[in-house]
């Protein structure tokens, strides 16, 4: 079976001797796997802290879980979605523990937001986005990367984040919001 097969199964032969490796205690391949993905998972933590050094507390306390639970990994599916999803729950119970304001909505205040024109956001550079999302309140921040970033389905971020749907989907109007407000304050 040639890598690109197996790939599209599950993790590639690389992957699964480096996993094997780590699992065994090889401490050369627990640094491999580090240098590897320390650099792919660095962008995921900066994207849920509001500085540099919270996120390198964050990767290297997801580090830890990754190496805690490397046994659960069966080989089936892609272990760079397997390792991502350790470093986004990671991140969601750091947010658990320090949220400054509650994961909770008015209904009243959600019936203002609706799905205005963000033609403002669709000019906006990558660059310009980020920096932008790391200046927003940590919920809304959480959400709009859940979303937005990160793929997750309102489904999805009111399971992690124990909200309903609807909640979800207000912190991520209101992200939006203030993004295009921000954006707009900047031109």
């Amino acid at each position: 079976m040639s890598e690109l097969e197996e790939n599209n199964m599950g993790c590639t032969q690389a992957e699964r001797l480096l996993v094997e490796a780590c699992l065994r205690g090889e401490r050369s391949a627990q640094r491999r796997m580090y240098e590897m993905y320390a650099q792919r998972m660095m962008p995921i933590c900066l994207r849920y802290t509001n500085d540099r050094e919270s996120a390198i507390d964050l990767l290297h306390d997801a580090f830890v879980k990754v190496f805690a639970h490397l046994a659960d990994f069966k080989f089936e599916g892609s272990f760079d979605g397997w390792i991502r999803k350790i470093f986004v729950n990671t991140a969601l119970g750091q947010l658990r523990k320090t949220a400054d304001q509650p994961f909770t909505v008015d209904v009243e205040e959600a019936r203002g937001l609706s799905q205005a024109d963000y033609s403002v956001l669709d000019k906006m550079s990558a660059e310009e986005i980020m920096q932008c999302v790391a200046r927003l309140p940590e919920v809304y921040r959480t959400v709009f990367n859940m979303f937005a970033i990160d793929g997750y389905s309102h489904k999805e971020i009111a399971d992690s984040l124990n909200v309903s749907e609807n909640t979800s989907r207000v912190y991520f109007l209101r992200a939006r919001k203030l993004l295009q407000e921000m954006l707009e304050k900047n031109r």
